[in-house]
């Protein structure tokens, strides 16, 4: 590592950074529930009228994203995304209506949409394919420090300070971001700081050289559609990044509702669920690193990998039974499968960069992303919205959680069997 060099660590470093502020931003809003529905009179219907306002924008902005990302390169365009998500959460303060923060949601979800595209886009510039997935692990557990950071503080702010404040606080820490990003990131080929053998090292696969870096003509959309890959991507976020939409925007509902658990009393179950996911992340993102050293192919690395996590969240179909016994069982099994999801999730992320040149990645995540987010949508819209009012307004929330629980325990596979039946082998695209 010494002989190498490890300056594209540090760049791996201002991506976490970027991904946690990101995270922190969107989670906010999740904290202040009980607040805002005292203040604005809110019920579980508008709550969830301004989540789907935010998934449909951030549906919208990842496909938008991806292309501008691709087109202005990732310094230009991860910094441009930062400095418009930090000024859409501070302008949150400003909101007073149902109506309005559904305005600044949709405005936060257009221009955090920026972010992965860009992260996945600068790890395929900077990592070879062996350490992509450690590398993606590692900024991707930034959504769990995010989440973490979240329910430390915003209580406290708001306590102190008022719910305004939270979002003003939070969203300025992007700007901080965007002065480190300038002062310490350039492309590979620009960067004076990384060594020629760490620039050769990160150039190390034999189907992507430093001759295949030059900028070539954008691709479009519908061509892009045209392969399986993308569709494989596609439906493997489709069904599984709502399920994180999910312990992200609802968690703390489910422990108020469950627990009368209220204010700071989230915090430390919540910062549990997401400590462990952190682990999950860096972890997940090692086993295949593992097998890929041990001589394992890339592809088989990864697919058997992200089996093994799908049917570690199966048994958050007993997180409400253990819960009877004790709180704490439902907390670390809802863990143990957010741990899942996030090891899942550095996986499929990083399987863009395996079947796609890196001139590509950007559009490619992009549109899985967006098939997420709309994922997230249908299921806000079709089944959480209704089905929490109703239940919540018989006695029966638990009911509307059982449901839930059920869905997140089979998501993972089925999204595994259609991604191998679109892509059974290995085969990277030439576009």
């Amino acid at each position: 590592m010494q002989a190498i060099g490890k300056y594209r660590w540090t760049i791996c470093g201002l991506v976490f950074f970027a991904t946690t502020v990101n995270y922190l931003d969107r989670a906010v809003i999740s904290l202040l529930k009980s607040t805002l529905t005292k203040e604005m009179h809110w019920d579980d219907g508008d709550y969830a009228n301004v989540e789907i306002a935010f998934k449909i924008a951030y549906a919208i902005g990842l496909l938008l994203a991806g292309r501008v990302i691709d087109k202005l390169g990732t310094k230009i365009g991860y910094a441009l995304s930062t400095a418009l998500w930090s000024i859409a959460a501070v302008a949150h303060a400003a909101a007073n209506s149902v109506f309005g923060f559904g305005v600044a949601r949709a405005a936060l979800g257009v221009t955090e949409a920026g972010n992965f595209p860009a992260a996945i886009k600068t790890v395929a510039e900077w990592f070879p394919k062996k350490e992509r997935a450690l590398a993606t692990g590692i900024f991707n557990s930034g959504a769990n420090i995010g989440a973490i950071v979240a329910p430390a503080s915003v209580p406290f702010i708001v306590e102190k300070l008022g719910w305004q404040w939270a979002f003003i606080i939070t969203g300025a820490l992007g700007f901080v971001w965007l002065m480190l990003w300038f002062i310490y990131y350039e492309v590979p080929k620009k960067q004076k700081k990384l060594s020629q053998a760490e620039y050769e090292y990160i150039h190390s696969d034999k189907d992507e050289t430093p001759a295949l870096d030059q900028v070539k003509p954008s691709v479009s959309w519908a061509r892009l559609l045209t392969y399986k890959q993308t569709w494989a991507f596609a439906v493997g976020k489709l069904l599984t990044d709502p399920i994180w939409w999910f312990y992200l925007f609802w968690l703390p509902d489910f422990l108020e509702s469950q627990y009368g658990l209220k204010g700071t009393q989230v915090s430390l179950p919540v910062a549990l669920v997401y400590s462990m996911s952190t682990i999950g992340s860096v972890f997940g993102g090692w086993i295949p690193m593992k097998l890929i050293n041990s001589g394992w192919q890339t592809y088989k690395a990864r697919k058997t990998s992200m089996l093994i996590y799908a049917f570690f969240v199966i048994p958050i179909l007993f997180a409400q039974l253990a819960g009877g016994v004790n709180m704490w069982l439902a907390v670390i099994i809802i863990g143990i499968a957010a741990s899942a999801h996030q090891a899942w999730s550095a996986n499929i992320f990083t399987t863009v960069s395996d079947m796609f040149p890196k001139h590509t990645t950007g559009s490619v995540t992009g549109i899985g992303g967006m098939f997420g987010a709309v994922g997230g949508i249908l299921l806000s819209a079709a089944v959480q919205k209704n089905m929490f009012v109703h239940y919540r307004s018989i006695g029966k929330i638990e009911v509307a959680y059982y449901i839930m629980f059920a869905v997140c325990g089979g998501a993972y596979l089925l999204a595994w069997v259609l991604m191998h039946f679109l892509v059974p082998k290995e085969k990277r695209v030439e576009v």
